[in-house]
């Protein structure tokens, strides 16, 4: 498993890699340069010579020595510590005049040097058989049109050796402080970045399900560390609602179930106790299966809750028309309205199309309606309503029941969660209904809200994206 600081030295290494070939490239750049510039030296020198050749031929001719010292080509062209010498060869290779700082040299000119020079009219060349390297240039003169002369430039190659030798050092010197920086950087960066981590790591492993209220504190002055103990101790919020939800759900769940099984248990207990008559024996049967049939009623929301608090809800979303999902409802429950004496209505505007489950979106329905049926008195009214608002498909259901109480409107959609007139008005019920609705409605990527108002009634809404119609193609 890789580590971050591996990841540290292995930037260092590449750094380093870097600067190995910046290096190189910056060194090869130097010589080519500091090469050109020392043989542009050398011809200018040359050409400088043989123009003086070409003006005054007299001064070769004479052997006069003194004329050309007197031009001082050697203190116009040298450079402390860069001495230049010039020698003048005729055109079969014989030494007919050189400068007083000339270096020894043989008098005569190498055949293949002359046929080179012949050739190329101008030929360099660096010779390195002297304690010191120098550059030669070989230049032949042209005299009426004829080549008359050979001219030899030179210059020592010592400055341009310590000048490269002093670019060597300078890229060692900057290379190895740069890489010798960089790691002690490296190694500060790493303890700076890993120890805030080390830090949430070692919080985050030592706590257990008592410390859940905790939350992580690292003293970091970098923004990055601080949005990251944030998100952790978001996540920790998280879990801990969470892990209180799934607690008080066991805890409720528990108890909901313990009243009719101490019913049963009671009941049973009772009938073993003496012998029963077939009239006892069969009512003790009839009390046990109603708990029986509260249980069942119970657990089914149970499971449905169970489903859509997974990581993947059972739904599978197609495109749905809700009109004629919703009429169907209505029709079912029109015969259970009548009997109670209430009016159901249904009333539609043309609206989109959703992403929608029906089988879950009917149930959810279902659930609303079964809710307003049973708690509107006989005579009142229940009214479903489907119309579009903005980028939203709204279905509100709405009745004239009893309404709700301000106080309890926000605990609604809480699991078990019932008001106290709810409860005396049917004891059956089990708090799950609402929930469902809301779990259904967030699994399609949509809401459920309500408003009430005591005496006069609610209205429960549902809200779910519209299908989006892509336009045809022309």
């Amino acid at each position: 498993m890789k580590s971050l600081r591996s990841l540290i030295s292995w930037s260092a290494f590449i750094l380093m890699a870097g600067l190995l070939v910046f290096s190189a490239l910056v060194y090869g750049v130097s010589e080519v340069l500091l090469h050109r510039f020392v043989d542009g030296r050398l011809f200018a020198l040359a050409e400088t010579l043989a123009d003086m050749v070409e003006r005054h031929p007299d001064l070769i001719e004479q052997g006069s020595q003194d004329g050309l010292r007197k031009a001082d080509v050697r203190r116009s062209y040298d450079l402390p510590e860069i001495p230049h010498s010039l020698r003048v060869y005729s055109m079969d290779g014989r030494l007919l005049w050189k400068s007083p700082n000339a270096a020894p040299q043989p008098s005569i000119l190498p055949k293949n040097m002359l046929q080179r020079i012949d050739r190329d009219h101008a030929v360099f060349e660096t010779v390195d058989s002297t304690s010191v390297p120098a550059r030669h240039l070989f230049l032949s003169v042209a005299q009426d049109g004829q080549r008359r002369y050979v001219l030899q430039a030179e210059t020592s190659l010592r400055h341009y050796r310590d000048t490269l030798n002093g670019v060597v050092f300078l890229l060692a010197f900057g290379s190895g402080a740069t890489l010798l920086l960089a790691w002690i950087g490296s190694l500060w960066l790493s303890q700076k970045v890993l120890a805030p981590i080390e830090a949430l790591c070692a919080g985050a492993e030592t706590m257990s399900e008592a410390d859940l209220g905790k939350r992580l504190v690292v003293d970091s002055p970098y923004r990055e560390f601080r949005r990251l103990t944030q998100a952790v101790n978001s996540v920790l919020d998280q879990f801990q609602r969470g892990s209180e939800v799934q607690r008080n759900f066991c805890e409720i769940a528990a108890h909901e179930m313990k009243t009719p099984l101490t019913i049963l248990q009671g009941n049973l207990e009772v009938a073993l106790m003496k012998a029963r008559t077939v009239e006892e024996y069969h009512e003790v049967l009839l009390n046990n299966l109603q708990q029986v049939d509260r249980l069942i009623a119970l657990t089914r929301p149970l499971l449905t809750l169970a489903k859509f608090t997974s990581s993947k809800p059972p739904v599978n979303l197609v495109p749905l028309a809700l009109e004629p999902l919703i009429q169907e409802i209505v029709d079912e429950l029109m015969l259970l309205a009548d009997d109670r004496q209430i009016s159901m209505r249904f009333e539609s505007q043309p609206v989109p199309s959703v992403l929608g489950d029906a089988q879950w979106l009917k149930q959810a329905l279902i659930n609303l309606l079964d809710n307003a049926l049973r708690y509107t008195p006989s005579g009142g009214s229940v009214m479903v309503r489907l119309q579009t608002a903005g980028q939203k498909v709204t279905i509100a259901v709405e009745d004239t029941g009893h309404g709700i109480e301000p106080e309890h409107i926000p605990h609604l959609f809480e699991r078990f969660y019932r008001t106290d007139w709810a409860r005396a008005k049917d004891a059956a019920g089990t708090g799950l209904g609402l929930p469902i609705v809301k779990e259904i409605m967030e699994a399609h990527g949509g809401s459920i809200s309500v408003t009430s108002e005591v005496n006069k009634g609610s209205i429960f809404t549902l809200r779910l994206p519209a299908l989006v119609q892509q336009p045809a193609l022309a």
